[in-house]
């Protein structure tokens, strides 16, 4: 079983286009947050806990951390889209740039200035939950990242168009959770909320 966390809320959430910009951390409401989310993993029972190297990914899993008592990991397949040169703007501003406009019309094939596609981010976290649904056979494990990287394996696993994403939201602190057996994604839960069961081959 896959877990995959969105971290807790920072300030800029809905406003700015965070990226990995340096020094972005928790805010009040996110701590509280992170909090809450902590004691329901706790409830859930895990295995192995790991995170995205940004700080408000760290601050989440290292809730998780205090209460499970598992030490996490970092890991760069978890890491936020890179998002270059759009990373600090406002998403106001940022709807005046056709690159952008490109970007959220044509996720299928569109780049960020960085130069990384949906399909890369699918596949680097995809990848990582390969891996570690072999080492951690019939097990429980949490991971701490961001929105459009949780929404890029949905999709993936789903086999549907990353232009889907803006069908669905991967809020904060919530938790998308994965069966994973043989090469294949079950999808439980999104968000609290149960799929129906849909099930895909990993490409």
């Amino acid at each position: 079983m896959v877990h995959l966390l969105r971290h807790a809320d920072h300030d800029h959430v809905g406003k700015i286009l965070t990226g990995r910009m340096p020094g972005v951390h928790l805010s009040e409401t996110g701590r509280i947050q992170a909090e809450m989310l902590a004691s329901r993993m706790a409830a859930i029972g895990l295995d192995a806990l790991f995170s995205s190297p940004q700080p408000r990914a760290r601050e989440t899993a290292e809730c998780i951390a205090s209460v499970t008592g598992l030490e996490y990991g970092i890991a760069e397949e978890l890491d936020e889209i890179d998002f270059g040169r759009w990373a600090g703007q406002t998403f106001d501003a940022l709807e005046e740039d056709p690159d952008w406009r490109r970007w959220n019309a044509e996720r299928e094939t569109a780049r960020t200035p960085a130069g990384e596609t949906m399909n890369d981010v699918a596949a680097r976290l995809t990848g990582f939950i390969d891996r570690l649904s072999e080492t951690f056979t019939g097990g429980s494990v949490c991971l701490v990242s961001h929105s459009d990287v949780i929404k890029a394996a949905i999709c993936r696993y789903l086999g549907t168009s990353f232009q889907t994403i803006h069908d669905f939201e991967v809020a904060p602190a919530s938790v998308t959770t994965l069966l994973i057996d043989e090469g294949r994604g079950t999808m439980l839960a999104l968000d609290g909320n149960r799929f129906a069961g849909r099930e895909e081959v990993v490409p």
